[in-house]
């Protein structure tokens, strides 16, 4: 049996990574139409605020958070632009499916997400890291 999507949590983008995930979806619309498409769905419904005024607990570009899927291990990445892509360092592009799922969803939010297989996952963010904080973190520990 298969289940439905539930319905969409509400998310938050600062207007600079709203602005750019919209010309990223733009500029990929032609090479995966199926990417523009939900990403440009997420863009519309996305509730927008000045860079300075997106709370520390979203998930924006350049975050390093925890979330868990499917009630899985958790599992802890950090969402970037598709040139900064590398899965072995645990960077994730928000052009892949999860990435895009994850983009403007605060701590304790659960979303549905399907995979490119056409499976249905859902997973919610446990922990939320502002960007760059662990760099940050390294420098002043030296």
């Amino acid at each position: 049996m298969h289940r439905k999507p539930g319905p969409k949590p509400r998310i938050t983008l600062c207007r600079t990574d709203h602005d750019r995930l919209l010309g990223l979806a733009e500029t990929m619309e032609a090479k995966d139409p199926t990417f523009a498409e939900t990403m440009i769905a997420e863009l519309e419904r996305a509730h927008v605020v000045d860079d300075n005024a997106l709370p520390a607990k979203v998930v924006r570009m350049g975050s390093t958070l925890t979330y868990t899927a499917d009630d899985g291990e958790p599992q802890t990445v950090t969402l970037v632009f598709p040139v900064e892509a590398d899965i072995q360092k645990g960077k994730i592009s928000v052009t892949t499916p999860v990435g895009t799922a994850l983009i403007g969803l605060s701590v304790g939010q659960s979303i549905d997400w399907t995979d490119r297989s056409g499976k249905l996952h859902r997973l919610k963010i446990v922990s939320v890291q502002p960007e760059g904080a662990p760099e940050k973190a390294e420098a002043a520990a030296r």
